[in-house]
């Protein structure tokens, strides 16, 4: 199949994990952005709660590794580098936030005047965001993405020494 008039035939299959690595990489912004904007000294409170040692460090780290750790992602730049911090990131909030609430990310307890209210949400999303980052690792960064033009540069170099 020809894609975008651009004379080369290529796979619809190649595209595939281009919108996976956009929002796995802009939800882990957003996440990042969050604590950044609230400040991490709200988000190190909570990481003292649950005896995580030196809160304030490791809430600047995780803000800092999760914003522009998913901008490297979103732009596929450096993937199985910058997957190795924000997998840690999320086994850390899997065993010790989520993974007494059960699997299930959205526990609906009851809709009142004011709207649905929900239940605190099991591991279900720290698992997909695990799979999202292995699946890119292990499929690569897609077109589109900083990996791919440096891997035809140096392809391209390659090619020039021969």
């Amino acid at each position: 199949m020809e894609m975008f008039g651009s004379g080369e035939q290529k796979s619809w299959s190649e595209w595939a994990l281009l919108p996976l690595r956009l929002i796995i990489g802009l939800g882990f912004m957003a996440h990042g952005f969050a604590k950044l904007s609230v400040g991490p000294q709200k988000f190190a409170g909570m990481l003292q709660t649950i005896g995580v040692p030196a809160p304030g460090l490791m809430a600047w780290m995780t803000a800092l590794v999760e914003f522009f750790g998913g901008l490297a992602v979103a732009a596929g730049a450096f993937i199985p580098i910058v997957s190795i911090p924000l997998a840690l990131i999320m086994l850390v909030a899997m065993f010790t936030v989520h993974l007494p609430y059960g699997f299930s990310s959205i526990k609906l307890m009851g809709i009142t005047g004011s709207g649905p209210q929900f239940g605190t949400p099991g591991y279900e999303v720290n698992l997909l965001y695990l799979a999202g980052l292995l699946t890119l690792v292990l499929g690569g960064a897609s077109p589109f993405s900083v990996d791919r033009i440096f891997a035809r540069r140096k392809a391209h170099r390659r090619i020039q020494h021969v």
